[in-house]
């Protein structure tokens, strides 16, 4: 009898968001068919370029779209519970508390006209049996917590007398302060210099032993990734292309995209070299999205029917699997489920 399968705490399932278009402009399909899963005490991975639906991925799985973006397919569940279908009020029970994002731009994280320590210390309001005092206390505590000297005496300063860094983490630090149980974080190290960065990995690490919650980080930082990650879906124009663990992700990459990523790395460099690698081409144009594999006119391995006929979701081996017509199993099921479950769009149970 097979082993039973761990719920996960959050999960999109097939999840579409298109973005209207403006004056008849056909919609811009920034996320299609994407499936991630997340469970207690794991860490998970969004890696990609600029523009291949990350942000929009954290955004949906926290019910914070734009108005004009428009979920056209999937759900996203939290315990099991559909979150998008949720009324407002419902949702905003569940953030905070249970879920948290900590976002990439530290600049609007915050009110400028509210010093930090009273939006620190209202973020807490849901907390039973403690003061605004205690609250407060808690804040600098949590201030002091992601690296943020004299915590004290910040928590009286408007968020336009930190530094960049310094919002950073004061967004972190007001993520973390419910405790959540899953918690999303875009583009966590983006204003941080090395320090900093080592800091928050490292911050992250015990808030997932202490919690045993989930963690999803977002980021374009492959060493972020290899450091803090368990596991990883690679996405680029607005699909899921890879998923894989981070061993197998460096290792033994099965996307010929997470191989450009890697090869691109400036960490992998051996040598001085004045030119840095880069993936020639860009991002494809999402309204509409290319036919056949959208990564074709960038990709080295590409054949004719790559640019007609879109690639099929190939099982790699265990917790691996690629979109990519050249992918081939590494003694798996060739009918697309791997030994751990991973589904037709690659979200592994």
């Amino acid at each position: 009898m097979s082993a039973p399968l761990i719920a996960p705490l959050i999960e999109a399932a097939g999840l579409s968001v298109a973005y209207r278009g403006e004056d008849g402009a056909p919609p811009l399909q920034a996320l299609r068919a994407v499936s991630i899963a997340a469970e207690a005490g794991e860490v998970v991975g969004i890696v990609g370029e600029s523009g291949c639906g990350k942000s929009t991925l954290a955004a949906a799985l926290i019910g914070l779209l734009p108005g004009n973006a428009v979920v056209t397919a999937g759900t996203v569940r939290f315990r099991g519970t559909d979150f998008l279908a949720l009324p407002e009020a419902g949702r905003r029970g569940l953030r905070g508390r249970h879920i948290a994002m900590a976002f990439q731009d530290p600049m609007t994280a915050f009110s400028p006209v509210l010093t930090i320590g009273t939006q620190l210390t209202d973020f807490q309001h849901h907390l039973a049996g403690q003061g605004r005092a205690a609250r407060r206390a808690r804040a600098g505590a949590m201030l002091a917590r992601v690296g943020i000297a004299d915590a004290a005496r910040v928590l009286d300063h408007y968020p336009h007398e930190l530094s960049g860094g310094m919002r950073q983490r004061a967004a972190i630090a007001a993520a973390l302060l419910m405790t959540p149980e899953v918690l999303i974080a875009d583009e966590p190290t983006t204003a941080l210099d090395v320090t900093m960065e080592a800091q928050i990995i490292h911050l992250l690490r015990e808030l997932r032993r202490d919690y045993h919650g989930a963690i999803i980080v977002v980021t374009h930082h492959l060493g972020v990734v290899g450091e803090l990650c368990d596991r990883v879906h690679v996405l680029y124009a607005g699909e899921v292309v890879e998923t894989a663990l981070v061993d197998d992700l460096y290792h033994r990459p099965a996307h010929p995209y997470t191989r450009a990523l890697i090869a691109c790395d400036p960490a992998g460099l051996t040598g001085v070299t004045r030119p840095l690698p880069t993936i020639p081409g860009r991002v494809p144009e999402l309204a509409p999205p290319p036919p056949g594999c959208a990564f074709a006119p960038r990709c080295t391995l590409a054949t004719a029917r790559c640019h007609i006929e879109a690639p099929p979701w190939v099982a790699v081996g265990p917790g691996q699997g690629a979109r990519c017509h050249e992918a081939r199993p590494r003694g798996c099921d060739p009918g697309g489920t791997d030994p751990k479950g991973a589904d037709a769009n690659g979200a592994i149970r």
